[in-house]
């Protein structure tokens, strides 16, 4: 199917809750005419997240085995006057059949960081949902309801980056 052109984010829906132990529970779904397949190949090109995510610094493949793979990021932005940056590495795995990412931490500097990557085809069968669910929690002194707003503009932020990588990958193929 031709995506006609880039009309950015249609609509953006964003959702926060506030668990016990300083944990938050963020998802947002992003409406876009652009394909599953292009937004799936931008996903899953992982050595190149920091190329087009803002606030990633690097995004590296350490190891693969079949539709499992360990990653480490690191991420950084300004808040409140100061650089804050965080590490972690995670565990991937893919579900190509099911459009579906899910990742969990194995070390970094989180106490909680787990989530996934959706991708839903638009019933109408133009288009797609793009939803992504974060569970976070900050480690000792790293007080989450400081950055949530940080963590919500990130949602909004990272959705539409992936949503123009997708759409500049589709424009060179059709």
């Amino acid at each position: 199917m031709k995506n006609k052109g880039f009309e950015n984010a249609k609509t953006i829906e964003q959702t926060m809750e506030v668990l016990p132990g300083g944990t938050r529970r963020l998802a947002a779904q992003l409406s876009t005419s652009i394909d599953l397949c292009y937004l799936w190949e931008v996903l899953t090109s992982y050595n190149k997240l920091s190329e087009f995510i803002p606030n990633l610094i690097s995004s590296e493949v350490l190891s693969r085995v079949e539709n499992e793979i360990y990653i480490k990021q690191i991420g950084s932005q300004e808040f409140l006057g100061f650089d804050f940056s965080a590490e972690v590495l995670i565990k991937l795995i893919e579900d190509r059949k099911n459009a579906l990412l899910t990742f969990s931490l194995v070390k970094g500097d989180f106490r909680r960081f787990e989530g996934s990557w959706k991708i839903r085809e638009c019933s109408s069968g133009n288009g797609s949902s793009l939803i992504y669910e974060l569970v976070v929690q900050g480690c000792f002194g790293m007080p989450v309801t400081l950055i949530e707003k940080h963590l919500k503009k990130n949602l909004t932020t990272n959705l539409l980056a992936v949503e123009k990588a997708a759409f500049q990958i589709s424009s060179k193929k059709e």
